[in-house]
């Protein structure tokens, strides 16, 4: 099976030495996430295009799927080479790859031609189409707005059919740009941001305040690993918690209630700008947008980002809400961001929207800075491919490979995953609760039986289990399949 990458236009006006340079790591990329998910190819790289080879056609769809997640990309078209001599070849061609897609319905022939020949692609589309029309069962031809289009191209003498056409991310690839640190909360806003930080090119890297919440800790990292295998996982990034219950306390204490948002924020931004230093990174991202929350008014932005000199980008910042929330499901963040336990310890009654530097200020000198240094101090780096692994109680956990008879296999996978992967099995019933939802809907999982929690890996459902477990449920196992 063989797969043809469009690139993303903003690529193909590049000047020929940086164009190159994006061309080299997309085909980086793309090996690099196939070879992820134990997927083989053959990536070879041209002018305006990239070729796949994928030597194992039950492996079509996993690449297909894969393709359409990694930037850089804007088309992936499933393609089939065969050599021809004449027209009739390509005809027989056309017949045998297009009659049943054209059955009954209107179409048009478009063909797209390289190389010396002694005919043009418009005299192969009429050949083509003509004889479609008179040996098929179409409808007709329709030059515009048909239901269906006979894709095809022509370089010298191979013809390569189209079978499919599925558009990809977009953006530039992962890697052609710096690295930067997201702010991450595991809501709708922070998700998006992240997202369209990896789309655009540059490695982004994780930040996780924690406010005194442990489900929001694993919460949050389910949803940063998801990210990053989803659509960045060709680089490795790095995952970083600071326990900031601390600072939550102090400004509780010392501040006035009316400031405490735009406090709490500087003191992020602060701690962000200290361990972006220490990575090396020159440049943070929030999820903010204008106006929609207190701390979001262009005034108090601009109080908070006036205790850093790095650059803060806010890809969200004109977006409204509804725009948010779509782009969340469309990259498959918004289950979680909807089932995300939260922690809101600093709430003004009457926050300020237009904060002056001078009262902020007054209010930061009450504030014991030892503790927010204490906080960064105690931060916790972790590399994103090994924040779901817990070693504390993974080994109370039974594994089990082959499963009783009696019982229940609970699918803990993402709904994505669970329709491109059904897990089938002869004896058991299997229940679909997806990881995000364990926690509201653990009164579906049976106690009278063994229940076993499954994933791709593993890694997830040993989570769950441990954390199972600590609540009392001595029924739940792990499932995991000898390969």
């Amino acid at each position: 099976m063989k797969f043809i990458i469009k690139l993303f236009p903003e690529i193909t006006i590049k000047s020929r030495p940086v164009r190159k340079m994006f061309i080299v790591q997309l085909r980086r990329n793309i090996k690099q996430t196939l070879l992820h998910y134990d997927i083989e190819s053959k990536v070879q790289g041209n002018w305006d295009h990239v070729e796949v080879v994928i030597p194992d056609d039950s492996q079509e769809l996993a690449a297909q799927d894969q393709l359409t997640r990694i930037s850089g990309i804007d088309k992936v078209l499933t393609v089939k080479e065969h050599e021809f001599e004449t027209f009739d070849d390509i005809f027989q061609i056309a017949k045998e790859t297009y009659a049943d897609k054209i059955k009954n319905k209107t179409f048009c022939v478009r063909v797209k031609r390289s190389g010396q020949h002694d005919f043009t692609s418009i005299d192969v589309e009429r050949y083509v189409g003509g004889g479609l029309m008179q040996h098929c069962e179409a409808k007709k031809i329709q030059l515009k707005n048909p239901e269906y289009t006979v894709q095809m191209q022509i370089n010298k003498q191979t013809l390569q059919t189209i079978s499919d056409i599925v558009p990809g991310q977009g953006g530039f690839p992962l890697g052609m740009q710096d690295s930067v640190l997201s702010l991450i909360s595991g809501g709708f806003d922070s998700n998006v941001a992240s997202y369209l930080m990896s789309r655009r090119g540059l490695q982004t890297h994780y930040l996780f305040f924690n406010l005194g919440g442990t489900a929001h800790e694993v919460g949050v990292k389910q949803v940063s690993h998801y990210l990053w295998e989803r659509f960045g996982v060709s680089h490795g990034v790095k995952f970083v918690t600071i326990p900031f219950d601390g600072v939550v306390t102090e400004i509780l204490q010392q501040v006035d209630n009316s400031q405490m948002g735009v406090i709490l924020k500087r003191m992020m931004l602060r701690a962000a700008t200290e361990v972006a230093n220490k990575l090396g990174i020159e440049s943070l991202v929030t999820g903010e947008s204008i106006g929609q929350v207190s701390s979001q008014t262009l005034r108090n932005l601009n109080v908070i980002d006036s205790v850093t000199d790095m650059l803060v980008m806010r890809p969200l910042i004109v977006m409204d809400k509804p725009e948010i929330v779509d782009i969340s499901r469309k990259i498959g963040t918004y289950d979680f961001a909807a089932s995300m336990p939260e922690y809101c310890g600093v709430i003004s009654v009457k926050p300020t929207t237009r904060a002056k530097p001078e009262r902020i200020e007054a209010e930061e000198a009450k504030f014991n800075f030892d503790v927010l240094n204490d906080a960064i101090e105690n931060c916790s780096i972790q590399k994103i491919k090994n924040v779901l692994s817990s070693s504390e109680g993974v080994c109370d956990v039974d594994l089990v490979e082959i499963p009783g008879a009696d019982d229940v296999i609970i699918d803990i996978r993402h709904p994505q995953e669970q329709e491109q992967a059904p897990l089938h099995l002869t004896n058991n019933t299997i229940l679909n609760i997806p990881f995000y939802e364990l926690n509201n809907k653990a009164d579906m999982i049976p106690k009278d039986k063994s229940a076993l929690l499954y994933c791709a890996k593993g890694t997830m459902s040993q989570l769950h289990a441990q954390q199972l477990k600590q609540s009392g449920m001595d029924n739940i196992k792990v499932f995991k399949p000898s390969k």
